[in-house]
């Protein structure tokens, strides 16, 4: 007798409700869901109308979300009832199906949940969708964690929206240096090549561990008697060619007076000062010389090599505390109160001792204070750099699309500084993981022009590196 051939059990798909704020978070996320339906209730339409006036990135988005569902809505040719086919941006079919509330639906609530909110119509409908279709597992998918807890707490299904995340943990974000292991020369110095030019030794050296290692990646290893520092200069599978640093930790080598005081600063040095590097982001915490090593490096390239016109340095206005209100002036004059660290680290770099004594440190500083341009997040849009020494200072409070505004920003000859601290996000809704800073690092590094260096010791004052551990 023949066997009856088995028959392949049928894969159910998922059902995700979107809550409002998802949609407003991210525009595109109803494409987000591979093969799985998307479901959007009634409410979740009215609260997007009721946020989409004004020139704000939530508005902005509410826009765009409604004109993403229109597409959706126009090109259906079946029932809506029946489900709308979704499509990626490349015009291809997902396989997931939208559908749209078209009916009333009373999904029997406690009567201490008031009913005409819009959170809680959302919540009733998950729970007449999960009787409706008890075969599939319906989930709402939500920002908002009171949300999500309400949703638990009625035995219902509900996640975070993890899509624009860009490492779940922030413990694995590229650091750009790797300590090279007891046994690397062992495993990996058998036929060594090496050679000098330019002040510069080179190793081509060739092993297993050379495929994990990118671009521009600083390399260590301090056992033995003769320390290597050195930059992942190529790679090409399991060869690579390892470039020695230039040792800014010496004060023949120092850069408008500041050397470089650990290992992780000489790095960033390397970086700030490479003609052949075009963006640099370096992450640390508060007190780590991120804000110095930045300036004092585009002062140097500036005002001594001719390489750039001047400083431009932005940052975004978050407050700390509550917001004081409007600032009178200029576009400079209103930045001026949010650029206290500048301040602080221009007295830093005027204290070095001037040949010409006071008058030439007077000078000096008057000098430095032309060459260095404060400018506003919100008029950057349109604009194109050329020569200039691009410093974006609190880069952890920006969101990925604004990121990407700024970055590309970058004409000919410019160099984009990234400096931030993901562990002090002051912006609603980011987080380490969302955070427009831990999206560029992971997404530029491996590039022939960019390096990153995540600062790990504080040079500030004791009491500052106390504090950040303890605190």
């Amino acid at each position: 007798m023949s066997k009856r051939p088995r028959q392949q059990k049928k894969r159910v798909t998922k059902l995700f409700v979107l809550d409002t704020n998802v949609l407003m978070h991210d525009p595109s996320c109803v494409f987000r869901f591979e093969e799985h339906d998307v479901y959007l209730p009634i409410g979740t339409l009215e609260e997007l109308d009721n946020h989409k006036k004004g020139m704000s990135d939530v508005a902005r988005n509410a826009r765009q979300a409604s004109r993403f569902l229109d597409e959706i809505v126009s090109n259906a040719v079946a029932d809506i009832n029946a489900g709308m086919p979704i499509r990626t941006a490349e015009g291809k079919a997902s396989g997931g199906r939208l559908f749209l509330q078209t009916e009333a639906i009373n999904g029997g609530l406690p009567a201490t949940l008031a009913a005409g909110k819009t959170d809680n119509q959302i919540l009733s409908v998950v729970r007449h969708l999960q009787k409706r279709e008890p075969q599939r597992h319906v989930i709402l998918v939500s920002k908002d964690i009171n949300m999500r807890i309400k949703a638990r707490a009625l035995g219902l299904a509900a996640e975070d929206y993890f899509n624009d995340k860009v490492l779940e943990d922030t413990d694995l974000l590229y650091t750009g240096v790797r300590k090279l292991p007891a046994d690397f020369w062992d495993t990996h110095g058998r036929d060594v090549e090496s050679w000098k030019k330019d002040g510069h030794t080179y190793y081509r050296v060739r092993g297993p561990l050379l495929p994990e290692l990118q671009l521009n990646e600083f390399v260590y290893d301090e056992s033995g008697d003769r320390p290597l520092y050195a930059l992942v200069k190529e790679k090409a599978g399991r060869t690579a060619v390892l470039e020695t640093l230039r040792d800014y930790t010496h004060a023949k080598n120092s850069v408008w007076g500041i050397t470089a005081r650990n290992r992780e600063q000489n790095f960033a040095l390397n970086l700030l000062m490479s003609p052949a590097i075009d963006f640099v982001s370096l992450l640390g915490q508060a007190g780590t010389g991120k804000t110095l090593l930045a300036l004092a490096a585009g002062l140097t390239q500036a005002l001594d090599d001719k390489r750039f016109t001047e400083i431009i340095m932005t940052r975004v206005t978050v407050p700390l505390g509550e917001d004081i209100g409007f600032l009178p002036g200029t576009e400079e004059e209103k930045m001026q109160p949010w650029m206290g660290a500048l301040e602080d680290n221009l007295d830093v770099l005027n204290a070095c001792e001037e040949p010409g004594g006071e008058w030439g440190r007077a000078a000096t500083r008057d000098l430095v204070r032309s060459r260095i341009k404060v400018k506003s997040l919100n008029f950057m849009r349109g604009r194109t750099f050329i020569k200039k020494w691009l410093i974006i200072d609190e880069a952890q409070n920006l969101t990925p699309k604004q990121m990407k505004t700024l970055v590309t920003r970058a004409g000919p000859g410019t160099k984009v500084v990234l400096l931030g601290n993901i562990a002090q996000i002051d912006t609603p809704y980011l987080t380490e993981g969302s955070s427009g800073l831990t999206y560029v690092v992971d997404r530029m590094k491996g590039w022939a022009h960019a390096g990153h260096v995540t600062l790990a010791r504080g040079e500030r004052s004791r009491l500052a590196d106390y504090a950040a551990e303890v605190l």
